[in-house]
């Protein structure tokens, strides 16, 4: 697929490099998730608890607090899972966590702790993936500014 003529070759991708003075440097690449159709297969959405009121008849019971429960550990396996399927292409050799089982996603930032990164450097790593996965006006600005740079030499 082309557009205005420049051919789509997929989805972002940014690079980080962790320095080590011993031993070479620890590059993270982290690739934009294109959909999450695997994680809805693997981690189903909790439903709210339905309630019957006088007034409404049924309903759906957003502050139950086993549903709200529910929902806390959902939305951090959502970030995991972006975190884990993100991090794809830098080869991690992960030891608890695995793509197929969610009960496991959640153990990324420990293992990379255990590994030896430090806090700032896991906040790197989730800024990179971040990155990956989304868009700020100032990456917009620079991509604008230099199609028109283009622009100016025809």
């Amino acid at each position: 697929m082309k557009i205005g003529g420049v051919e789509l070759n997929g989805p972002n991708e940014e690079v980080l490099v962790l320095p080590r003075l011993k031993g070479p440097n620890i590059v993270f690449t982290a690739r934009a998730i294109v959909d999450m159709e695997e994680f809805d297969r693997l981690c189903k959405a909790p439903e709210a608890p339905g309630i019957r009121t006088a007034k409404e008849g049924f309903k759906k019971d957003f502050t139950d607090g086993e549903y709200l429960t529910q929902m806390g550990t959902y939305r951090e396996r959502r970030v995991a899972y972006m975190v884990i399927k993100s991090l794809e292409p830098s080869e991690i050799e992960w030891d608890r966590v695995q793509l197929s089982n969610p009960s496991t996603w959640c153990e990324w930032k420990k293992e990379l702790q255990e590994g030896g990164l430090s806090d700032a450097e896991i906040g790197q790593v989730i800024n990179c993936v971040a990155a990956a996965n989304s868009l700020d006006e100032s990456k917009l600005k620079e991509a604008r500014e230099s199609f028109l740079r283009g622009q100016e030499t025809l």
